[in-house]
Parts: structure tokens; sequence; C-alpha cells
């Protein structure tokens, strides 16, 4: 991926590489090593400001300007809400907030994952991706 590559181009770059799994015990196991793979996440970020409501396990994340882009970091608990973690992140990070304005946040029904998540844990996704999104108008508005 470059940095010309666009929220909405890395969505479908993903959905290609899920095309290459033939049951969902593999694509689960490419999630969880993605999250493995998530950079460290301070301890002094793990604060109640930075946790994200509704989910399963105990997520937090940070945003940050860098220059005219987005960065996000985010941890969890647990390794499948890890690796959903490194999905956004691939998809959302270092994005221009009005790039992630245009893309759709519905493209994880695409892939399938909210078919085969927990509720809650569907509900955690929902709840950082509307942190993600919710950021990004704040700052197109601002």
């Amino acid at each position: 991926m470059t940095a010309e590559t666009t929220a909405e181009q890395a969505q479908q770059e993903l959905l290609d590489e899920f095309e290459m799994f033939d049951n969902w015990m593999d694509r689960y196991q490419y999630i969880i090593d993605m999250g493995k793979q998530l950079p460290a996440f301070p301890e002094d970020w793990k604060v109640d400001e930075l946790k994200i409501q509704g989910c399963q396990s105990n997520v937090w994340m940070h945003h940050r300007r860098e220059g005219e882009n987005l960065h996000f970091d985010a941890v969890s608990d647990a390794a499948i809400v890890s690796g959903l973690i490194a999905v956004l992140m691939r998809i959302y990070n270092d994005r221009h907030p009005a790039d992630i304005r245009a893309t759709s946040p519905h493209f994880m029904k695409d892939l399938g994952l909210d078919k085969h998540l927990s509720p809650t844990r569907s509900n955690g996704l929902n709840a950082m991706l509307e942190r993600i999104y919710r950021v990004a108008e704040a700052e197109v508005a601002a």
C-alpha cells in the first residue's frame, strides 16, 4: 500500500485478500495474526476517556493528527478484537479525515464479519468504527 492509496482502495485490497480463504477459521486466524503485529500501546493511554464503550473486552483508542492525516492507535485484551483493531487501523490509519468520511463504514459486512462475530464483539466493532468516523467528522468540520 502506498501513501496515495485511499481508504476505499485499502478496503478493496482487504476484501480481495479475504477471497483467498476457503473457510472462516482461516480468516479468523489471519485477523488474529494481524492483531499480534499491532504496535505497543502506552500504558498511560489506558484511561477512561480513551476507552471504547460497548466492547466485550477492554479496548482503548487514541488518535492524533499527523500533518493533514489522522493516525489511530488502539489495543484490546482479546486476540480476535486486536485483530479487528488491526483491520481498522489498516483501512483508516494515516488517512485524511475527508477520505475516511468518504468511505462506507459498512464494508465490514462485505467481509462477512458481522455474520461470524458474537453480538458483543459486533457491537464493539461498531463502536470502534463510530469513534473513527466521529473523529474524522469533527476534523472535517474544524
